[in-house]
């Protein structure tokens, strides 16, 4: 563990490039940990699933969907506790960092808006063709699922090749998501780094 107030948002891009993240321990925590599990979890850019009920869903929804219109609003409702997580890893410090690396333009938000109200969405990290996916939110009904898909869409359109998802739920499971090994993510990231493209 460190001290928050000892990384900057650069040295929180290089972690990234080295295949590691931040959490830490609550929303008031002063320190961070840094992980780097034995199974990562990942979505595939070319098999993401979606069901034939969130297609139908998605056709005659009435939400919009924005890229990068409210970060900070995104990142902290990502950062309330719910009953299926409990207290947030999102701490204050994390919520500054990342914002930083937002106004730098490395650190993306979508945002699921129902009647100009924020339903949903998540935030993540681009580094060349990887997307680190940190965290996501939903108020309303498959709002945090039309998040995921729109966003596989734009990486897909941004020639992306790594969609990372850190651990592995059921929910990602349902959409497609699987774990690959350390190994394995580390060749993947090491390629993916090496491509030259923007998220927006």
């Amino acid at each position: 563990m460190i001290n928050s107030s000892l990384l900057n948002s650069n040295l929180l891009l290089d972690c990234y490039k080295v295949g590691i993240f931040p959490m830490a321990n609550s929303r008031e925590n002063k320190e961070i940990f840094f992980v780097d599990p034995d199974e990562r979890g990942i979505i595939p850019l070319d098999k993401l699933h979606i069901s034939k009920s969130l297609k139908k869903f998605m056709k005659n929804m009435k939400y919009e969907v924005s890229f990068n219109k409210s970060f900070m609003q995104v990142i902290k409702n990502c950062a309330e506790p719910s009953l299926s997580r409990g207290e947030t890893w999102i701490s204050h410090d994390i919520e500054r960092l990342y914002c930083e690396l937002h106004h730098k333009g490395k650190a993306h938000s979508i945002e699921v808006w129902e009647n100009e109200n924020l339903v949903g969405g998540m935030y993540g990290m681009a580094i060349g063709g990887a997307f680190f996916g940190e965290s996501m939110f939903s108020n309303k009904v498959n709002a945090s699922k039309v998040a995921l898909v729109k966003l596989v869409g734009q990486l897909n359109n941004k020639n992306f090749i790594l969609l990372d998802t850190q651990f592995m739920t059921k929910h990602l499971q349902t959409m497609g998501g699987i774990e690959i090994s350390r190994g394995n993510y580390q060749d993947l990231l090491n390629i993916a780094l090496n491509i030259s493209t923007e998220f927006i």
